[in-house]
């Protein structure tokens, strides 16, 4: 099996937001995932829609052995573990969460399916706050 470098995203803008991230992190160790680096915490405006709960948002490295497909049902079983109930993709549109893990690239592969676009075009072009994370990360 062979290992994969991932970078992801990690955002929360309810509750102990900087515990939500830190739980997230643990269920993604305990996966049996290896996390090599972690940015530190940064606080943002919600970004798409409108909400007066501030986001704190970290960026992560970590190699597994999952797949693409495999990861991101991974991760969704993480939030939905941590108790988010509505996912963007399915709802169409964005409101507050307790946590948010965005894959944004996997090692250098170039995929697009109807749940996953990687590399993450929004997080490396578009938003701000993910530049800032992720300046350090390339």
């Amino acid at each position: 099996m062979s290992q994969h470098k991932v970078v992801l995203l990690l955002g929360s803008n309810i509750g102990d937001k900087k515990k939500n991230l830190q739980e997230a992190l643990e269920h993604i160790k305990k996966g049996g995932n290896d996390i090599l680096k972690i940015s530190e915490f940064l606080t943002s405006e919600p970004v798409e829609f409108v909400s007066s709960n501030i986001f704190c948002n970290i960026a992560s490295i970590i190699f597994t052995h999952l797949s693409p497909i495999q990861l991101l049902d991974f991760i969704k079983s993480i939030e939905v573990e941590m108790g988010r109930v509505n996912d963007s993709k399915v709802s169409g549109g964005y409101a507050d969460r307790i946590i948010d893990i965005d894959i944004v690239k996997y090692d250098e592969l170039k995929f697009t399916s109807e749940r996953l676009e990687v590399p993450h075009q929004k997080h490396l072009f578009e938003r701000e706050f993910s530049r800032i994370l992720l300046k350090d990360f390339f």
